[in-house]
């Protein structure tokens, strides 16, 4: 009988759907996440998830508080999709100027917000911009993440880092990884959970991107689970880690394979052993 991690995978999918049903919205704070369902419109959850997502790194006090001040610049109370078309990007420099995320500054934020201005500029949405390079055949997101990377840091910087292109050590940067360089990509897979997948906690913003092709946040705490319950052959994280846990989880359910990944995140952040050894 197959097996996932030295367990029935009838069982295990058992165990994970049990988990899967128990972390749903009532355990969301304190997640980013909490900042993208306040929002109203679709328009406006898609740029508030990337401003989120892209701070989602160091510790969660931090990234709400840093969350919030991008917001708060944007301007309290109205539309984070409008203010983005409307505010030039020195203007947010300057408005955060003060602003400092662990590796990051108001500059790169401010960077990150013109981005994503260009973005709904050229294809409507972030989701059109994302779907211009994804091929709807291909089994998951890597070769589309590659593409929005490669497009996004293309965009014009509005002078933000001088003249020029953008230049290497461009703090915006780091907001865009690649799997072409083996990074995991924790913080844009996080990003595409939220607005592709249709349930849970969830928003199904997006409905031209399959949740069938997702590939799982790998960050910290689904790291050490996995590696705990032999979740995945690789010790190191990456690119290629995220995708052999990807693939397991994928025969657990085909067409949702990240649908656990919240729950792993919670059992680990609240260091919830006994169900994490559960599934041994």
């Amino acid at each position: 009988m197959a097996t996932i991690a030295g367990v029935r995978r009838d069982l295990l999918r058992r165990k994970m759907d049990d988990l899967y049903r128990h972390y749903d919205h009532r355990f969301v704070d304190p997640d980013p996440l909490e900042y993208v369902r306040r929002q109203t419109s679709a328009e406006d959850r898609e740029v508030v998830g990337l401003i989120a997502s892209s701070l989602a790194y160091g510790n969660v006090r931090q990234i709400k508080a840093s969350i919030g001040r991008v917001l708060e610049a944007l301007g309290e109370g109205g539309s984070a999709a409008v203010a983005i078309d409307r505010v030039e990007p020195r203007v947010m420099a300057r408005r955060l100027a003060k602003f400092k995320h662990r590796f990051n500054d108001g500059r790169d934020v401010a960077c990150l917000l013109f981005f994503i201005r260009q973005m709904r500029a050229q294809h409507g949405s972030v989701e059109g911009f994302f779907r211009a390079g994804h091929d709807e055949r291909e089994k998951d997101v890597g070769n589309a993440l590659i593409s929005f990377t490669a497009r996004t840091l293309a965009l014009d910087h509005g002078g933000l880092y001088g003249r020029g292109v953008l230049p290497p050590a461009a703090g915006v940067r780091f907001f865009f990884p690649s799997p072409a360089s083996g990074s995991a990509c924790k913080r844009l897979n996080l990003y595409l959970r939220w607005m592709v997948r249709r349930e849970g906690v969830d928003l199904g913003v997006w409905r031209g991107v399959d949740p069938a092709g997702l590939v799982i946040p790998l960050d910290a705490h689904v790291l050490a689970i996995a590696r705990r319950v032999r979740l995945t052959r690789y010790r190191s994280p990456g690119w290629a880690m995220a995708m052999d846990i990807t693939r397991r989880l994928r025969t657990l359910d085909p067409a949702d394979p990240v649908k656990y990944d919240f729950a792993f995140h919670r059992m680990g952040l609240w260091k919830k052993k006994g169900e994490i050894d559960s599934l041994r």
